[in-house]
Parts: structure tokens; sequence; C-alpha cells
């Protein structure tokens, strides 16, 4: 587990009685939210980003609980008054990079989510970003294939989280000509409902 988390955690089993009590810290400029319901601790901060159209934020999900957890980006949605907008699947988010990816743009993204990431200490997820990046960087060949491959890295994936497991990962929001300014992060997995406080996005 990372020290991220962990430090969340601790957050959390300290807090007596209010085990469902949103908990918020900065680390590395980065702003997170954090909840545990059930067992199962999701935590997220936005990720000041370049790529046109998108806005990104960072996941880490710690299953403590005796069940197991399946996670898909669909389950995170964010929404204000005026619009709401479904994480896209990984399988979308490498299409499109190898669609029009600026490579650039991506690597200062990746480099951003590790600075956030690598903060306190270097993620020991089960299925996170780590073990991702190990299989896509050899993958690299020619600017929109490079791009695409550091999305697939990055990219938060579906994934089982068995009791103990963790995961990281990052998910994209694309609404087609509109731009998420304001609102809150909702998560729903099986019979858990996640609901986070209203945020401000900041541009990079």
């Amino acid at each position: 587990m990372s020290r991220l988390l962990q430090f969340a955690l601790l957050w959390a089993l300290g807090t007596v009685g209010a085990r469902t009590q949103i908990i918020e810290f900065e680390s590395n400029g980065l702003k997170y939210q954090t909840l545990t319901k059930g067992g199962l601790t999701v935590m997220f901060a936005p990720i000041p980003s370049n790529l046109k159209g998108y806005t990104v934020f960072q996941v880490a999900v710690q299953n403590g609980s005796p069940n197991v957890h399946t996670l898909d980006p669909e389950q995170f949605v964010f929404s204000s008054d005026e619009l709401s907008a479904t994480a896209l699947p990984a399988r979308q988010v490498v299409r499109r990079m190898l669609d029009r990816g600026n490579r650039d743009d991506v690597i200062k993204l990746v480099g951003a989510y590790e600075i956030g990431l690598y903060g306190l200490s270097r993620i020991q997820s089960t299925n996170g970003y780590e073990q991702r990046r190990q299989s896509a960087i050899a993958e690299f060949g020619g600017g929109k294939l490079k791009a695409a491959a550091a999305a697939s890295a990055i990219a938060f994936v579906r994934t089982k989280l068995n009791p103990g497991d963790s995961t990281d990962g990052a998910i994209f929001f694309f609404p087609e000509g509109r731009e998420l300014t304001r609102g809150k992060m909702t998560v729903r997995t099986g019979d858990l409902y996640f609901e986070f406080e209203p945020m401000t996005l900041r541009r990079p």
C-alpha cells in the first residue's frame, strides 16, 4: 500500500464513530479528498492538465473490507447543476491518444501524476500505475504510439480488488464542447455509494 493511502486510512480510522467522514488534505500541490465506507477507501485529486478537452483526476482505492470489489472508471461521475460527465473507459482514452495524441502533453501529465503519487512514497499497489508502466514503456515507438502507451500506463483500468488489495490510476472526463469547472465526484460500487464535497477545478 502507498504511504499516501496509509496516511488517508490512519486519518479515517482515527475519526472515532465517523468512518464515513470526508477527509481533505494536500500533498505536493494536489488537493485530495478521501472517504471510507464498508472498509473500502476511495481517494482522488484533480490533476492540472494541458490535454485539450480532458479533465483528469488521480484516483487510489484500498480494499480494507473482507469482500471483493470491482472498480471501473465508468463508476466515477463528476457533476454540477448544469453538467454530468462519466469517466471514460481506459480503452477509449488510449484510442483517442492513438488518433490525435500529443506526446509532450501526455508526458507532462504523467510527470504531474508521478509527483502526486510518489510524493510520500513509491506506490506498492497490487495492480497500479507502476505495474502498468513496466509493460507499456516497452511499446513506445513513434509520437502517437508513445502518447497512447503513456496513457495506457496511467489510465485507471477495471480492477478486481481482493481484501487487502489496492490500485491507482488516472480517470479522464471528456465532455464534448463543455468544460468542467466546478462540481462534485460520486462513485458507486455494489451497494456502496461515495459522494464527495463540491470543488472548483484549477487550470494549469
